[in-house]
């Protein structure tokens, strides 16, 4: 088991250690609901350094990207970032991933922990481009700073503006008296705030920082459990849950990240195809009408009890105090408003379907 450059700073809090994609992670601190609302509500830290981080430069950079990625990276300027996804030939999904522009003929691509050396010998297999790849994933910490006070409690440790810093763009700048980090306005929380990117050898520098910066804003570490029921009150895809494999980007709602107008991409005659004709099944957003909590996997049956399609992610929100979830059904029951039921214990457990995000700012 793999441990991050900040391990011991999350055991010295008391933080829950679990395994997860071969890190020792913090799961929890002080309790997943509280951490949930320090983060909607105020700002927060999570250690993600277990995410995977490739450079990829060099003349063939860009004609590489294009082939593996479903969006289009041609679009990206410097300093801009851009959610997409791996399709894998096969209809599925490799990964998804973001990919940012760090300067001309050089793109940073970051992909999941679990996926590191899939995606790396995936994209490998098509580099046809000659452009030079480095996975530098054991190098590098990433930090998630995340909440609506972030900007404010985080401004003191850099030069720049942050509120400057649009969604999904970066600067590469000083923070917490580092040279050369980069600073993103994204973040997989719904909340607001910034990942930092920095060498392990800052990461404890940083972190201990970060902490004196927001010690005025009630910041507090949060774990990877938080994490979870914020992106999924935001109806954000999780990969291994509600895509993977076996999932196409249409089928999971991910169309707007799938441009087909793009030239030769893996996968895009077949996506072409399953665009005109439609997708079996669809990925939809539901809240339970009685009492119960969806889990992975459960089955989603219609009224007479056939089965329909299945959960793949679910909780009971911390924000709004129901039940939630998503799951793939029959396209033929994926109408917004429609009635489906979630088999819990043996019972069909009334939900219905609805549009995301879940969680709605006030």
């Amino acid at each position: 088991m793999k441990d991050t450059a900040l391990s011991s700073k999350h055991i010295s809090l008391g933080a829950k250690m679990v395994p997860f994609a071969g890190y020792n992670m913090p799961v929890q601190y002080e309790g997943v609901n509280g951490e949930h609302q320090t983060v909607r509500e105020g700002v927060g830290i999570f250690d993600v350094s277990h995410m995977g981080e490739f450079f990829i430069s060099g003349a063939g950079a860009l004609n590489l990207i294009q082939k593996v990625t479903s969006n289009d990276a041609s679009t990206l300027t410097i300093g801009r970032a851009q959610y997409s996804c791996m399709p894998n030939g096969n209809g599925g999904i490799v990964d998804d991933l973001i990919i940012y522009k760090i300067k001309e003929e050089e793109y940073l691509l970051v992909v999941n922990a679990s996926n590191i050396e899939k995606d790396w010998n995936w994209i490998s297999s098509f580099n046809i481009f000659d452009a030079e790849m480095r996975n530098l994933s054991e190098d590098y910490s990433l930090l998630a700073i995340q909440g609506p006070k972030a900007i404010e409690a985080m401004q003191s440790l850099t030069s720049i503006d942050l509120a400057e810093i649009k969604y999904y763009h970066f600067e590469v700048a000083d923070f917490a008296g580092v040279e050369n980090v980069i600073i993103s306005a994204t973040g997989y929380t719904g909340s607001g705030g910034f990942e930092i990117y920095c060498k392990n050898s800052n990461a404890a520098q940083i972190w201990d920082k970060v902490f004196d910066a927001g010690a005025d804003f009630g910041i507090k570490p949060i774990g990877l459990a938080a994490r979870d029921t914020l992106r999924l009150e935001m109806g954000f895809c999780l990969y291994g849950n509600d895509i993977d494999d076996t999932t196409s980007p249409l089928e999971a709602g991910l169309g707007w990240i799938t441009k087909l107008s793009k030239d030769n991409f893996n996968d895009k005659a077949f996506l072409v195809k399953q665009k005109e004709e439609g997708t079996i099944r669809k990925l939809v957003a539901f809240e339970m009408i009685n009492r119960g909590i969806p889990r992975h996997d459960y089955p989603i049956l219609d009224a007479n009890g056939n089965v329909i399609g299945r959960v793949t992610s679910g909780t009971m929100s911390p924000s709004m105090k129901i039940s939630i979830g998503l799951g793939y059904v029959v396209k033929d029951f994926s109408a917004l408003n429609n009635e489906i039921f979630i088999e819990i214990r043996s019972k069909g457990i009334k939900a219905k379907i609805v549009k995301l995000p879940f969680y709605k700012k006030a």
